[in-house]
């Protein structure tokens, strides 16, 4: 299993709908997810900046990043939240939500 923790900023004058989105993330999406193999997946908000962790029990991220990306129901899930986000400077080019280095792990 792999932990991903990531970070974006959460436009201030779109926080409210982000919020409202999130109360009720469409089944299609959830199951895209699912089906990609992530688990234990939330996001939280401090500020402007959205922090989003999950549980990734796959063999290739990478794959099962990309078949979400061509996923339709996702896609349009991204067209209502991407105008609420914006990457943060740590982002690397064409980078969205940031990677975030683990520093520590208590198991």
């Amino acid at each position: 299993m792999r932990r991903v923790a990531q970070v974006v900023h959460v436009l201030p004058e779109k926080a409210e709908d982000y919020r409202r989105l999130h109360r009720e993330v469409p089944e299609a999406v959830l199951d895209r997810l699912r089906r990609c193999h992530i688990a234990n997946y939330s996001i939280h908000l401090l500020g402007d900046r959205l922090f989003g962790y999950f549980e990734y029990h796959g063999e290739d991220l990478a794959a099962d990043l990309a078949a979400m990306a061509a996923d339709p129901a996702t896609h349009d899930w991204w067209r209502l939240t991407s105008p609420c986000q914006q990457p943060v400077d740590e982002a690397a080019p064409g980078e969205w939500w940031a990677a975030m280095e683990q520093v520590f792990l208590m198991e």
